[in-house]
């Protein structure tokens, strides 16, 4: 979070600034992660020094590992740094492998979201899949699919409105949150003070004292540098019931991975928002750290919404002690006649999701489009089987285009991203990079028909490790602005070509190595 303090420059001059800062239990719970871990480690290389024969157990052990990797159905781009982290590095090696490796949630976690999932609303979407399948048989077995390896459901009688910027969403939000008569359920992964945070405190504070029902779910990693450390009480105390999401406790586990990574807004289980918007200044422009920033959010108002608030009742539920109920008026019967048809879905972990869910969704856009797809994304961190879809679509002579950053947030992820270019673009794949700025939009369109928004990146983390959620689109009247914002976002955009990825000797060379251990980032 940032903390203001008093610069003095001469004996009667004085100024603030603000400054970045961790507080303290993040950096306790830190420290005890790391402490806990190199103590692990310590003992076993102590006892392979002074145990008889306790080495033959430690070889034996890490042969045991290098069989496990070899043979789990994991992707091979996850198993080849682990195994070259565990044959390089001796003894820390395996054991930062038990510690790490399997980036499952805890059964107690997996107990409470069954049961959650269980008394959820129920829909038959029967009539809904007949009728989209009548329309395009293709885009019939992508929602079955979608449908099945998510759990979500199909819908129609839900307006759609897109927003090309933060700032155009944060209008909008504002006054549709004072519009909410019986509840507002928030789910961010970052909430900084600001401008932006501070108007929806604002009307937050106003509806609780109203006897609005507001709950909020932040990412305790995720706001570890924006919010005080107990910032869920600072809430509660204005009566908004508040839960960080995976509170850090300094466990040497999979803590750290497995954030919620979701954006989502819904009032009164009528109105909807979603997309890469979080409520951080930077993301309405109000602050420049990285140039212009170009996101998206998408507004729905209608039946689809349901699928948004049980994300958040499920998110909010595993994250308080206390088993919430779920409530018949959270999903109220709210249809507006309006085209097209919409999955929300979620994403996440093993073995909530036991497929990956948002890039199967990227994959059927790929494989099914016959003229054009077009995506934005902050990163291109993509292990080789999107990477073949990506070269295959565009050797079908389909275009793909890739918008990305031009002014990154990190510089290594920047490394990593262009690492990508000239094998894609040796397929045909023609690379933009945003000029003005910084792009952490994640909109997925393809031949005007099919199209995705939400939070899901072309990376290893949202891929692959964290909660996240999107909204598939057919036919949708939203998409023509969504195309719009391509072509005016493309005007401003760089084309990369040959001349672009010349890089030097030991460019290539940190982009090789962070390739090779990007999975494990």
């Amino acid at each position: 979070m940032k903390k203001k303090i008093r610069l003095r420059y001469h004996v009667q001059e004085h100024a603030e600034q603000e400054i970045d800062y961790i507080p303290l239990r993040f950096i306790l719970a830190i420290i005890m992660a790391i402490a806990e871990t190199a103590a692990i480690i310590a003992i076993v290389i102590l006892l392979s020094y002074y145990v008889p024969y306790f080495y033959l157990a430690v070889w034996a052990t890490e042969i045991a590992c290098v069989i496990r990797i070899i043979s789990s159905e994991d992707d091979p781009d996850y198993k080849v740094p682990w195994l070259l982290f565990v044959l390089i590095v001796p003894v820390a090696g395996f054991m930062l492998y038990f510690l790490f490796y399997d980036r499952k949630l805890q059964k107690r976690f997996i107990k409470r979201l069954k049961t959650l999932w269980d008394r959820s609303y129920q829909k038959d979407d029967t009539t809904e899949l007949r009728q989209l399948e009548a329309l395009s048989p293709i885009a019939g077995t992508q929602a079955t699919m979608l449908q099945r390896i998510a759990s979500a459901h199909l819908f129609t009688n839900t307006t759609q409105q897109y927003f090309p910027l933060g700032e155009d969403m944060h209008r909008k939000l504002l006054e549709d949150l004072r519009t909410a008569e019986k509840f507002i359920f928030m789910e961010y992964f970052i909430i900084e003070e600001g401008v932006f945070w501070d108007s929806i405190l604002e009307i937050l504070k106003q509806k609780a004292a109203a006897g609005v029902e507001v709950k909020v779910v932040y990412d305790d990693i995720g706001c570890m540098m924006t919010l005080p450390g107990n910032y869920d009480k600072i809430l509660k105390g204005y009566r908004i019931d508040a839960a960080p999401f995976s509170r850090l406790k300094g466990n040497a586990d999979s803590e750290f991975n497995n954030r919620s990574h979701r954006k989502i807004t819904v009032i009164d289980g009528r109105i909807g928002y979603t997309g890469g918007i979080n409520l951080a200044d930077e993301y309405i422009n109000h602050t420049h750290p990285y140039g212009h920033w170009k996101d998206v959010g998408l507004r729905l108002e209608g039946e689809a919404v349901k699928e948004l608030t049980k994300l958040f009742l499920i998110d909010y539920g595993i994250n308080v002690k206390k088993l919430p109920e779920q409530r018949h008026d959270y999903f109220p019967h709210w249809s507006i006649p309006e085209e097209g048809f919409l999955i929300p879905f979620g994403d996440g972990p093993s073995p909530i999701y036991r497929h990956r869910v948002g890039q199967s969704v990227i994959c059927n856009l790929l494989d099914h489009a016959t003229r054009y797809v077009w995506i934005m994304s902050p990163y291109l961190i993509i292990n080789d089987k999107l990477c073949q879809t990506i070269e295959n679509t565009a050797l079908r002579g389909v275009q793909v285009r890739l918008i990305l950053p031009h002014i990154p947030d990190k510089k290594l992820v920047f490394e990593m991203t262009r690492s990508h270019y000239q094998r894609l673009m040796a397929a045909g794949v023609e690379i933009y990079e945003y000029e003005p700025g910084f792009v952490h939009a994640k909109c997925y369109l393809a031949d005007d028909e099919l199209a995705m928004v939400g939070t899901i990146n072309l990376d290893y983390r949202s891929l692959v490790h964290h909660f996240e959620n999107g909204v598939w689109m057919y036919r949708c009247r939203c998409l023509e602005d969504i195309k719009k914002d391509f072509e005016a976002t493309l005007q401003r955009s760089i084309l990369m070509d040959d001349t672009h990825t010349h890089w030097t000797l030991p460019q290539r060379f940190l982009r090789a190595l962070l390739k090779v251990f990007a999975p494990m980032l």
